[in-house]
């Protein structure tokens, strides 16, 4: 899903982030370090034809004073996170066990509102031709998965429907993922140079239009409704910004519980109002496919939403002993997590 920033690995995003972790950046060096001065202007990475949930908040007038300042699009959500921990951009957002592998490397970040999910009109589903000879998980031993990025959302799953189906790790390790842009993931399908893949939004909706398809599982008849992603600020940003981080969490979260709650067409409407006053040169011709917004409860994070991962972490061995969910997130900024709770 996108551009501009180069990716770093975990190891050199974490060299980076603690070595401006003390010194601040130069969008802080300006604002936030002079007393009582917050910073205003939030840098950030989008995605090609798509509004994001910060710059829906942007739009609605949820981030009050606060001006949101496009540098590009992310190639994935561990860069995207990446980047904001060291200091290229302010926030990011990634998937749970992305940012869990960052933290527990030593990158200064927190967790700070969940931002993707999925629900029974929003999902990742994994398909086959409908005449595979793949019924069940066993079938998978020894086959190649297409999916969009390693160490993700989609080997997360579909390690944990393995496990949860009796597989072993190493019976596991003979299921080869195959990394695989998404909207080439239908033809590789169809032309058996993979076996199953995985599909989401409108490459899905595209995809079971057509035909000859089947549906091995999803992501949503697994887990059921469920977050998969969060937003991360850096630890030194929250403690300088601290009204800034609060208005960015909250707008966010009232973006998230706005798309939940206005009618379809009227959201659709907004996005393509967004994406067409921008002047990026992109399409929304796929804005029509969209369904809900995927995100429970406004943006609330749970202890769940990393714990659901933990078996899968450890046998990654991103996590050595218990996983302890409160070094990860955060909902004190969130207002709207203080008002559910009332």
């Amino acid at each position: 899903m996108k551009l501009h920033l180069p990716l770093l690995s975990v190891a050199a995003a974490v060299v980076l982030a603690l070595t401006v972790s003390g010194c601040g950046g130069a969008a802080e060096a300006g604002q936030a370090n002079q007393a009582g001065n917050e910073v205003k202007e939030l840098r950030y990475q989008g995605s090609a034809n798509n509004v994001t949930f910060p710059e829906l908040a942007a739009d609605l007038g949820y981030l009050g004073d606060l001006k949101l300042n496009w540098v590009g699009n992310t190639t994935s959500g561990p860069q995207d996170i990446q980047s904001a921990a060291t200091n290229q951009t302010d926030f990011g957002g990634a998937f749970s066990g992305a940012v869990v592998k960052l933290i527990e490397a030593g990158a200064p970040v927190k967790a700070v509102t969940n931002y993707y999910g999925s629900d029974e009109k929003t999902f990742s589903g994994y398909y086959v031709k409908a005449d595979s000879t793949i019924k069940e998980p066993r079938d998978l031993i020894g086959k190649k998965i297409a999916v969009n990025t390693l160490g993700a959302h989609h080997e997360a799953v579909i390690n944990t429907w393995l496990t949860k189906n009796g597989l072993s790790q190493d019976q596991i390790k003979q299921v080869q993922l195959v990394p695989l842009a998404p909207n080439d993931t239908e033809e590789a399908i169809r032309r058996g140079q993979v076996d199953a893949g995985t599909l989401g939004g409108v490459l899905q909706d595209r995809a079971i239009e057509a035909g000859g398809l089947r549906s091995l599982f999803s992501d949503v008849e697994l887990f059921g409704t469920f977050a998969g992603g969060q937003i991360v600020l850096r630890n030194e940003f929250i403690e300088k910004n601290p009204t800034t981080t609060r208005t960015f969490t909250t707008g966010v979260a009232k973006a998230i519980e706005w798309a939940a709650e206005t009618p379809r067409d009227e959201v659709i409407a907004r996005f393509t109002k967004i994406i067409e006053s921008r002047g990026r040169n992109e399409s929304t011709a796929n804005l029509k496919f969209w369904k809900s917004p995927g995100v429970p409860e406004a943006g609330v994070i749970k202890d769940e939403d990393f714990t659901r991962w933990e078996a899968w972490l450890s046998s990654a061995g991103i996590v050595k002993d218990k996983l302890t969910p409160s070094k990860y997130y955060t909902n004190d900024h969130n207002e709207l997590a203080a008002a559910k709770k009332g």
